[in-house]
């Protein structure tokens, strides 16, 4: 640790510090040319106008009594010149020793001092003894969903900021920070670029194509993904040198366009898990409304097996005596073959060929009404911007330009008859509003919502949305299933694919047994051993000791885990 000594020697050598203490030392310089003035005007006045002599000295001691504002009183002028000389000093003496010079004292050296002692708090370099790190190259919304990720996991990260106090604020709130500069190469070279694990360059696309080429500066193997806010950055950052390039916004668009449910199909594919594929079971127009899980005899009649059910927004757990009702979309799981049993089985179902309403027309809504068109669904696009028209006239079968908040608008746009409504906006609370509206006028339509903030999930789901899905969350997903080497399984806003050791306290139970379903709500889809992975366990499977549990589920439900299972807070 510096000393006081070392810390101020170490701020004065600054270029800013020099440039304060010269200023600093001016105003000093000044105020010694004024009190050896003031000294001398004394002894002027005294000999000259009353007729006594002083010391020099005396002479000083009196000016910086008075300037002071001491006033001890024991010399004195007596002439009506002598005492407006001393009101002259007086007053002078407020302004420049008590006003000025704290002030000065204060914003030329003290406050700068400070300052740089606590932007010395984050630090420059990666230690040598850290390998295997992730570095994330800016602060945007998907770092702290990546970071709480990496965290659960015990992966090593550090966030890139050029700025110091911003960097300071973060090391402070207790995330591992460097005060660096993501465009200079001898940064990374800090960074330990070479021993990471990877590079995740979230800045927009231009500093991101500069960060990726640095990088590639330092080591041509290190996996790289890299945000693309436009469809044409993508091939610039991967000739860039990007490993992986994620065009957020238009992903999120197709995702929630996956998962309108309106094509006919019985099952839904909506992702992958080694060999089982898991998918959406709408309830609504089938058999199954009103029924019990247990009831459903699912696993019995083609061996698929319920592993969650959506409801209003949010995935449950799986309860044999949950009914299932008509606004319920049960998420199966199974092989090719089993999912397509399932399909057999619901095959009486039809498309409809109503058209799907999406509100917004930026980058979510267009990718989102052109992936619906390509599997072959109607879509109507309601935006409010009229500048758009033209960039968009041609992206659905139809383009209404107006208000959503008008009633007459949005029922003019087909919402009466829409079987989803797709709500794009970036604003959250515009999203809740229309959430809210639309349930009011269609109570039996299906919503789906994006979102930015995780903070409104509840929100959100409370005013009618019946699945969300938010950059944050998708974005730390695809970067975390990269660092991990696992398949990207995308279920929903605040659910997760969690691995986790099979805690002491259960091994040789079977699933039935342990409970952790019941007891957490978190739903066991495979287990890990011996680098076997056995999908789409039964009740009846043992866990042995030194296997993994591959569970879905809420970071609330995992924390749960860790209380019931675990011993941990």
């Amino acid at each position: 640790m510096k000393t006081l000594g070392t810390q101020i020697a170490t701020f004065l050598s600054t270029r800013d510090a020099k440039r304060n203490l010269a200023t600093l030392a001016k105003f000093f310089i000044t105020l010694a040319v004024l009190i050896l003035l003031y000294s001398v005007l004394f002894h002027v006045i005294m000999l000259s106008i009353e007729g006594r002599e002083f010391s020099w000295f005396t002479g000083l001691y009196w000016t910086l009594t008075v300037m002071s504002t001491l006033g001890f009183g024991d010399i004195t002028f007596e002439s009506d010149v002598g005492r407006l000389f001393s009101v002259v000093v007086l007053l002078s003496g407020i302004v420049l020793l008590l006003i000025m010079m704290p002030f000065m004292f204060i914003h030329n050296f003290y406050a700068p001092w400070l300052e740089a002692r606590i932007r010395a708090r984050a630090p420059r370099s990666v230690p040598e003894s850290v390998s295997g790190h992730v570095l994330i190259a800016t602060w945007d919304m998907i770092a702290p969903a990546l970071i709480g990720k990496l965290n659960r996991h015990s992966i090593p990260y550090y966030v890139m900021e050029p700025d110091p106090e911003k960097a300071t604020r973060l090391y402070l709130e207790g995330y591992s920070v460097l005060n660096v500069r993501p465009d200079a190469r001898e940064d990374w070279v800090a960074a330990r670029t070479a021993q990471a694990r990877l590079v995740f360059a979230n800045d927009d696309d231009p500093d991101n194509t500069n960060i990726t080429l640095t990088v590639r500066e330092v080591t041509p193997n290190l996996p790289i993904v890299a945000l693309a806010n436009a469809l044409d950055s993508v091939d610039i950052l991967e000739l860039s040198g990007a490993t992986q390039v994620v065009p957020l916004g238009h992903l999120l668009g197709e995702y929630l366009a996956h998962r309108v449910n309106v094509q006919g199909a019985a099952a839904h594919v909506i992702g992958a898990f080694r060999d089982q594929l898991i998918a959406e079971l709408p309830v609504q127009g089938t058999q199954l409304a009103g029924k019990r899980v247990r009831e459903s005899r699912l696993r019995d009649k083609c061996g698929v097996s319920i592993v969650g059910i959506w409801d209003h927004g949010r995935l449950h757990p799986v309860h044999p005596n949950r009914v299932l009702d008509n606004m319920s979309v049960p998420l199966v799981m199974g092989t090719e073959k089993q999912i397509g049993e399932l399909n057999h089985i619901f095959s009486r179902r039809r498309a409809v060929e109503l058209p799907v309403l999406v509100i917004g027309g930026g980058r979510v809504g267009s990718a989102a009404t052109r992936k619906l068109r390509q599997d072959g669904v109607q879509v109507h696009l309601l935006e409010r911007d009229p500048s758009l028209r033209a960039s968009l006239e041609h992206v659905p079968d139809q383009l209404i330009i107006g208000d959503a908040a008008d009633r007459e608008t949005l029922l003019g746009a087909g919402l009466h008859e829409a079987p989803a409504v797709v709500l794009t906006a970036r604003d959250d609370a515009v999203n809740i509003y229309l959430a809210v509206y639309c349930r009011r006028l269609r109570p039996d339509i299906r919503i789906l919502s994006r979102i930015t903030h995780e903070r409104n999930l509840d929100a959100i789901t409370r005013a009618g949305a019946d699945f969300v899905l938010g950059e944050a969350s998708l974005g730390s997903e695809i970067v975390f299933s990269r660092v991990l080497g696992r398949e990207l399984v995308i279920l929903g806003e605040g659910v997760e694919l969690f691995y986790q050791p099979v805690p002491p306290s259960v091994e040789e139970q079977t699933l039935a047994q342990c409970g952790i379903g019941a007891k957490t709500g978190l739903t066991v889809i495979a287990i890990e051993e011996n680098g076997a992975v056995v999908t789409n366990p039964s009740a009846g499977d043992r866990l042995h000791a030194g296997a993994r549990l591959i569970m879905v589920g809420s970071p609330a439900q995992r924390q749960e885990f860790g209380k019931q299972f675990l011993g941990t807070g």
